[in-house]
């Protein structure tokens, strides 16, 4: 049976809570990540993570300038986390029960990986048909993508692919 550790992204890119939002941006463009870990810190406590969505939310929109917001102002902390002996099911239920895309591995204190939907969902059961409706309509529109060569844009083209097919599903 997969476990979290098999299907995890790693490495995982840490950015340190005084860095600002900007640096933040320019780390995750060049990257081609949607989220990043914020290093943990001994006075304020363990790892934060610091999402796409918490940038526009709390920054973007409401017109704030990204070069003078610092990241440990916006990011979320604790944040939620899943142990790398977990079976794929029982992340998808932290990660579904606490209503986030993404969680890091974390065991002993010790940052191992990333673990999303996406992965779940692509690497949940290498070589096997889909059965679910989701994975079946994402199986389909990866089918019809264009293929990048580099491995980490592909990767974040068929994480934003899933997203869409499961909006396109919601609606």
């Amino acid at each position: 049976m997969l476990t979290v550790k098999d299907i995890m992204t790693k490495p995982v890119v840490v950015i340190r809570r005084s860095a600002t939002v900007e640096n933040a941006i320019w780390l995750m463009r060049g990257k081609r990540v949607r989220s990043l870990m914020v290093e943990e810190s001994y006075e304020k406590g363990p790892y934060g993570i610091l999402t796409e969505k918490d940038i526009v939310y709390k920054v973007i929109a409401p017109g704030d300038n990204p070069h003078f917001v610092r990241v440990g102002d916006i990011m979320q902390q604790p944040c939620i986390q899943v142990p790398a002996s977990a079976t794929l099911q029982e992340a998808a239920q932290i990660l579904a029960d606490a209503g986030i895309h993404r969680a890091p591995v974390i065991e002993d204190n010790e940052l191992l990986g990333m673990v999303s939907v996406t992965d779940i969902l692509m690497k949940g059961h290498p070589g096997a048909p889909p059965r679910d409706e989701l994975s079946q309509r994402i199986q389909e529109a990866l089918q019809h993508a264009r293929i990048i060569d580099d491995e980490e844009a592909q990767m974040e083209q068929e994480c934003d692919i899933a997203w869409q097919v499961l909006e396109d599903m919601r609606s």
